[in-house]
């Protein structure tokens, strides 16, 4: 199959190695101010080994493909999509949050629009270059699961997670109730994974906040089971931060509406207090001005 992945950064280059790496055609999209300069193979460092993997770049999407795979940070959306010239077969947005579907169903035809999650601590430290130090998993809605069935058994073969989720508000819902508090908490606080589980007042304070999005969710239609709680990330590396935390930390632009925002908009329309999630969005916020300052 043909694939082309828009965006560049940690979660595209993830994608981009690994569909190339089990056999795919894979273009990657490169902002034109960098493709002089990229790299056309790929180095993926993972906690087994490295993967190397030969890609073909452009600056934008000018042929046929199979699957866009859409990787960009939420606040670059609209400006990337300048770049898809051509159609593609099917669109797999592995963005946060939740509003971008809607925004991608009015530019593509809707049912080509199939949403998609990824769940992966990675980073690019160099271009070309990408380190993933979490499992992945990789949740896509089941509509598309006749297209990408081959494919996601390849990626099972990587170690991967691979699932296709028939309902679309449980499968993007899911994320957003576990990881984007997780986004949150660990960039309010600075602290990574391991502190957080051990400090009691943060802990509680992922908890409340994956149990605001829970409830916004269940009113989105989604099924949410979130019994075990902040507990989950007991299974992930003790040294983990969320992309925003590391984006805050670096002094980069963050996706705080984007990750944020449905809960706290869904909670106002829904009568759903989230008083947690809002104090963590000042505290954050706070950082922001802090951080300007300097």
């Amino acid at each position: 199959m043909k694939h082309a992945i828009l965006g560049a950064g940690a979660i595209g280059g993830l994608m981009a190695s690994a569909l190339s790496s089990v056999g795919e055609d894979v273009t990657l999209i490169v902002r034109a101010e960098k493709f002089a300069d990229h790299p056309y193979t790929l180095s993926l460092e993972h906690p087994n080994g490295t993967i190397t993997a030969s890609v073909k770049t452009a600056t934008r999407l000018t042929e046929q493909v199979d699957v866009l795979w859409i990787a960009t940070k939420t606040y670059q959306l609209d400006d990337a999509l300048i770049l898809v010239e051509r159609a593609p077969g099917i669109v797999v947005p592995l963005l946060n949050g939740v509003d971008h579907v809607a925004i991608l169903r009015s530019r593509f035809p809707p049912d080509a629009v199939v949403p998609g999650t990824i769940a992966v601590e990675a980073e690019r430290s160099a271009p070309g270059r990408f380190i993933y130090r979490s499992s992945v998993r990789l949740n896509i809605a089941a509509s598309v699961g006749p297209v990408l069935k081959d494919v996601a058994e390849r990626l099972r073969g990587l170690g991967w997670k691979c699932e296709f989720v028939a309902s679309e508000a449980t499968l993007l819902w899911t994320k957003l109730c576990f990881l984007e508090p997780f986004a949150l908490v660990t960039s309010a606080s600075g602290k990574n994974n391991g502190e957080i589980l051990s400090d009691r007042e943060w802990k509680g304070k992922l908890e409340s906040a994956i149990r605001e999005a829970a409830a916004v969710a269940v009113n989105e239609g989604a099924q949410i089971d979130i019994a075990k709680g902040a507990d989950v990330f007991a299974n992930f590396p003790p040294t983990m931060r969320a992309s925003m935390a590391k984006d805050l930390a670096a002094g980069r632009k963050l996706e705080l509406d984007g990750i944020a925002g449905p809960i706290v908009r869904g909670g106002a329309k829904y009568g759903i207090p989230t008083p947690v999630t809002s104090s963590l969005i000042a505290m954050i916020e706070e950082n922001i001005r802090t951080r300007t300052l300097r």
